[in-house]
């Protein structure tokens, strides 16, 4: 009888697989700002050892999610207002360029495919379900970054994203409603092949995040 020879899972999966789960649990609230994070206290919890752990670790500080300090420990980051705002706006830019560079390839399917999502959307926030509201909204968005062909945009969206992504949470929970209606309009804009309607729909989109961080606290931190 011959031997299946089987090749191991390689080690970048679950190191990806503990960075969705540590990232979701930031996102969500359930490690908040300023927790006390611990390689071995994770990795125990999500059944993992402990270096794909540390090694998603170090991607979520890169990311902004976590400071380590040295010899002390590693913590969930504060939402600063000044550095969340920073981020918005790069990825607003990069947005709105992946819009500009797609809206004229979009495809049927395309078009398809970010109706569907969108209805995903509308039924997510109805059911007051923040987590598949955002996802649906990714997906969304991620047609016409992939549309439009540009690897370092989506690159740069991927980098800055997760600073954002626990305002845009709060965002959804309390002003989802009036995105439906703007997908609606960019999805029509980028059906016509009207770029300009769908860059300034884009804008108008994430200026409605960047509104609310000005409606945030004074003090830094939201």
């Amino acid at each position: 009888m011959s031997v299946v020879v089987l090749d191991p899972v390689p080690r970048v999966l679950l190191r990806d697989q503990a960075l969705i789960r540590i990232r979701g649990a930031i996102v969500a609230g359930d490690l908040p700002p300023g927790a006390v994070v611990k390689d071995a206290a994770l990795a125990t919890r999500l059944g993992l050892s402990v270096a794909p752990v540390r090694a998603a670790l170090a991607r979520l500080a890169d990311e902004g999610l976590v400071e380590a300090k040295p010899q002390s420990h590693t913590r969930v980051t504060p939402l600063v207002l000044e550095q969340v705002r920073d981020a918005a706006v790069v990825v607003r830019a990069m947005h709105e360029l992946a819009v500009r560079e797609a809206a004229g390839r979009v495809t049927a399917e395309d078009v398809a495919a970010m109706r569907a999502a969108n209805e995903r959307f509308a039924a997510a926030l109805r059911a007051a379900d923040v987590d598949a509201a955002m996802d649906a909204d990714d997906e969304l968005h991620d047609v016409l970054l992939a549309r439009c062909g540009n690897a370092a945009l989506v690159a740069t969206v991927d980098r800055f994203t997760p600073a954002i992504r626990r305002l845009e949470r709060q965002r959804f929970a309390a002003h989802g409603e009036g995105s439906v209606a703007l997908h609606d309009r960019l999805i029509a804009a980028c059906a016509a092949a009207d770029a300009d309607t769908a860059v300034a729909t884009t804008t108008e989109i994430w200026t409605a995040l960047l509104s609310q961080l000005e409606e945030t606290t004074d003090d830094g931190s939201c």
